[in-house]
């Protein structure tokens, strides 16, 4: 049991400025607000550096500075009042940057460009400000759909457990992208193979590994659909296993799935369905690393764009941007699903849900 800071990342406008700030207390699961963590244009997705001492956002903007490219800020970590302090501010070398993660070791951001298709590298400097980048690179190529995938569309990035791969998922070409990851360089170099296809048109948005680096899911936002993977760590190889829809049999109308999340103790996967507007939960098979279907639990609001699970795993923050609601859901550490607890709090346009220990 302990306590926590919650940082969530929003879309600025009328009711909000920035980075808002939470209590979280896992003993009640009461979610208190302590305002505004601090100002800053569309900060969405956020990342914590390992010491706790740091916040990263991107701006998912598409002007910086005069040049048709979004940013990436630095923030220094009040644990006592939860303030966050600017440090600095970077671009990200690409339109609407939608997606940041930290390597393991806290020496590197890894930043997801939306609009323009491409991926980058930044140094994490000794005080937690932002370096220029190590490595940038533009994704090329379209999908099937020539709506939504007419170019690339790289919308998220993340680490192996081993910190030596990095995998983009790119919504326009319908491939989770490998790269080789220099952790003392900060270089990004294509893995051979250098992709894996998903299925045709589904559009891959958010991905995670499994805690025991064996297994691994992507969320695919056009296909309402989750792709399980096993993992060959050795090779940076992704193997796929199989696909299910995260809505379901009965739903008719439009669902673009956003969030994917394993449950820290490894035995579930949580995935947000925008238009159904639920949290699908899935059992995993511990040995095969395949999903099956537990439930479908309305997130009581709208468009429910990422949500958050509490490092104990007992609970878990949805947060639903069209609604502007964050919502508080239990955890039944045996089957997976979700209660609500009755605790709904309004803010707007909340995007991203970020735990930090307090001490």
């Amino acid at each position: 049991m302990g306590n926590y800071l919650v940082y969530i990342g929003t879309y600025t406008g009328p009711q909000s400025q920035g980075i808002y700030v939470y209590k979280f207390e896992t003993g009640s699961g009461r979610l208190t607000p302590l305002g505004l963590a601090v100002e800053s244009a569309n900060p969405t997705f956020l990342a914590v550096h390992p010491n706790h001492r740091f916040v990263y956002a991107v701006n998912e903007i598409g002007n910086y500075e005069g040049q048709k490219t979004g940013a990436v800020s630095a923030y220094a970590l009040d644990r006592k009042t939860g303030k966050l302090t600017f440090l600095n501010q970077v671009s990200s070398g690409g339109i609407d940057p939608c997606h940041i993660s930290l390597d393991r070791t806290g020496k590197y951001a890894l930043v997801a460009n939306y609009t323009s298709g491409s991926v980058a590298a930044f140094p994490l400097l000794a005080d937690g400000r932002l370096g220029k980048a190590s490595a940038f690179v533009q994704h090329a190529g379209h999908g099937v759909n020539p709506e939504r995938q007419e170019g690339p569309h790289a919308h998220s990035i993340n680490l192996s457990p081993d910190n030596r791969f990095a995998i983009a998922a790119d919504l326009g070409l319908d491939e989770l992208l490998v790269y080789h990851f220099d952790a003392t360089q900060g270089t990004l170099v294509a893995n051979n193979p250098p992709f894996v296809k998903v299925p045709a048109g589904a559009g891959p948005r958010h991905f995670a590994f499994h805690p025991d680096g064996k297994f691994a899911y992507t969320i695919e936002e056009m296909g309402s659909s989750v792709t399980a993977f096993s993992y060959d760590a050795a090779g940076g190889i992704l193997h796929p296993l199989q696909t299910l829809s995260t809505l379901p049999k009965d739903f008719k109308g439009r669902d673009d799935s956003a969030e994917v999340q394993v449950h820290p103790s490894g035995k579930f996967l949580y995935g947000s369905n925008r238009g159904h507007d639920s949290i699908a939960v899935f059992a995993i098979d511990a040995a095969q690393g395949t999903l099956t279907p537990v439930d479908y639990v309305p997130t009581q609001g709208k468009e429910p764009r990422n949500f958050g699970i509490d490092p104990t795993g007992a609970y878990l923050i949805a947060a639903n941007q069209n609604s502007n609601t964050l919502v508080v859901f239990r955890i039944d550490a045996k089957t997976g699903r979700l209660t609500a607890t009755g605790q709904v709090l309004e803010l707007q346009a909340p995007v991203c849900v970020k735990f930090v220990p307090v001490e």
